[in-house]
């Protein structure tokens, strides 16, 4: 029989393999999104596909060093405020969707050309805020009728919560 101690670390070790995996997998299906169905991300997607990198990434780390005590709270309230930022990313995408047709700001150029003509500041404001191209729903299921931002929205609401909770746990 395992030890209750080590049994509690290798469980806390796995939840955070599987937060990574779960970030991979949303940012597989978001690269087969764009590079098989061809939908152009825009800049808000872009912005949170990083912070679904960004918390896959405090998860692997976690998952490496395999943290306890404070540590473990670090990690996993690290990976909570990366989602929920990305969150908000997501939200402000929805709100964009849903504006009558007037007040949708004016659409950008692709966020690779930004990133190459623009100064690097305004390329950056520009992923932050949007653009008409994040207005535009390009995508939706055809069972539940969600476009990708409000998947992601729940893909980052379900990520802070595992992580909040991991670093809750005892």
């Amino acid at each position: 029989m395992m030890n209750p101690t080590i049994n509690k670390l290798i469980q806390t070790r796995l939840i955070y393999l599987y937060i990574f995996l779960f970030c991979v997998s949303l940012l597989a299906i978001a690269l087969y999104m764009e590079k098989v169905m061809m939908l152009e991300p825009c800049p808000l997607c872009m912005t949170q596909r990083v912070f679904f990198i960004l918390a896959g990434l405090t998860s692997l780390i976690a998952f490496i060093h395999n943290p306890v005590g404070k540590g473990k709270m670090i990690y996993g309230l690290t990976a909570a405020v990366f989602a929920l930022s990305g969150g908000g990313f997501a939200i402000r995408q929805i709100w964009l969707q849903h504006l009558p047709k007037d007040q949708v700001p004016a659409c950008g150029p692709s966020v690779a050309y930004m990133f190459q003509e623009f100064p690097f500041t305004e390329a950056l404001a520009t992923m932050f805020t949007g653009d008409g191209n994040c207005a535009e729903i390009t995508w939706q299921d055809p069972i539940i009728g969600m476009s990708i931002p409000q998947w992601s929205l729940v893909g980052f609401v379900a990520l802070a919560g595992v992580c909040t909770l991991q670093a809750l746990r005892k």
